[in-house]
């Protein structure tokens, strides 16, 4: 994850809270007794997503989900009401992955920002943003009309794609979060973000590299998550000519770009209950609810639609990744 600024304010602070994501040491394994059923982990995700619904506030329809009609060859996941929860529940995983925070860009926002959230999806973070900083003028831009229609005053949506010129006038602030394998040309969408900056305005990118990994060989290649991802991203690639895995290079694109005081942080987010460290258990808790939910979402239309796989042979492949999962096979993590 990368916040830039063409000019050199203040660095933001660290916080407390971000510090079990970004420690460099190896995350401690709670090795209390669990019970592996699948009743037990659904339980648990139940609880836990229950308890986070609380907290927060003409479509085509192929493979029995809905998805986008604007522009529509530009994002290959649904957008439908499942989809939602599930970006809802991601948005929830990425503000703990980083401390309970919305941004970690220094950038002042209680005087009259104009701020731009590119691929704002339901919205959620510029609602949010908007609340806290009612002076704030929050515009979010998306390929598909999902968002709310209560939202504060200072917010408003478009249905737009960020990949095509930009009619904006510049910025304070611009935020991008969760492009993965949804851009075609990183490098342009990083110079039209800096070209649509005021001076000593701020743009903050935050991004996966989605390969799983372990920090004690727990997970393999043998392992069906594995293989579904490493699958995933060699498609998005070969196939769609779409970068899975940005963050690693969003430093890079940015410099390029122009752009100076560059900040690039990595955090990593677990995937289960399994870290030690009560944080770092409640976001691999929030990570796996949004994998579990976003399964075929992230899978039907790739390899069904674009490698041509049959529907029952991708269905036994999830049926295996969460066979996996509920038995608590392995301490996966990825990278933000």
């Amino acid at each position: 994850m990368t916040g830039i600024s063409p000019s050199n304010p203040p660095q933001s602070p660290v916080h407390e809270a971000a510090e079990a994501a970004t420690n460099t040491a190896p995350v401690e394994v709670d090795t209390r007794p669990v019970n592996d059923s699948d009743s037990t982990l659904s339980s648990e995700i139940s609880t836990y997503t229950a308890s986070l619904t609380s907290s927060v506030l003409n479509y085509p329809t192929e493979f029995g989900r809905q998805y986008h009609a604007y522009n529509a060859d530009s994002y290959n996941f649904p957008n439908d009401e499942a989809e939602r929860e599930r970006l809802d529940l991601t948005h929830l995983l990425i503000t703990k992955g980083i401390g309970n925070r919305l941004f970690l860009a220094p950038v002042d926002l209680n005087r009259s920002a104009r701020v731009l959230d590119i691929g704002t999806g339901t919205g959620i973070w510029a609602i949010c943003v908007g609340e806290e900083y009612p002076s704030a003028e929050i515009i979010g831009n998306d390929l598909s009309a999902i968002q709310p229609t209560w939202v504060p005053p200072n917010v408003k949506f478009e249905v737009d794609d960020v990949e095509q010129p930009w009619v904006h006038d510049k910025f304070d602030y611009i935020f991008s979060r969760y492009m993965s394998t949804s851009i075609l040309d990183w490098p342009k969408l990083v110079e039209n973000v800096f070209e649509h900056l005021r001076p000593s305005g701020w743009a903050e990118f935050q991004d996966f590299d989605l390969l799983y990994y372990s920090e004690d060989g727990s997970i393999t290649d043998d392992h069906h998550l594995l293989k579904w991802m490493k699958l995933f991203i060699d498609t998005a690639r070969t196939k769609l000519n779409r970068e899975p895995c940005p963050g690693p290079r969003l430093e890079g694109w940015i410099r390029h770009a122009g752009f100076t005081n560059v900040v690039h942080r990595k955090f990593r987010l677990p995937l289960g209950s399994w870290p030690k460290d009560p944080q770092l258990k409640d976001i691999g808790m929030c990570n796996i609810a949004q994998l579990l939910e976003g399964l075929e979402a992230f899978s039907l239309k790739i390899f069904c639609g674009v490698l041509g796989m049959p529907m029952d042979e991708v269905l036994v492949m999830l049926a295996q990744i969460r066979q996996e999962l509920y038995a608590r096979k392995y301490h996966a993590l990825f990278d933000l």
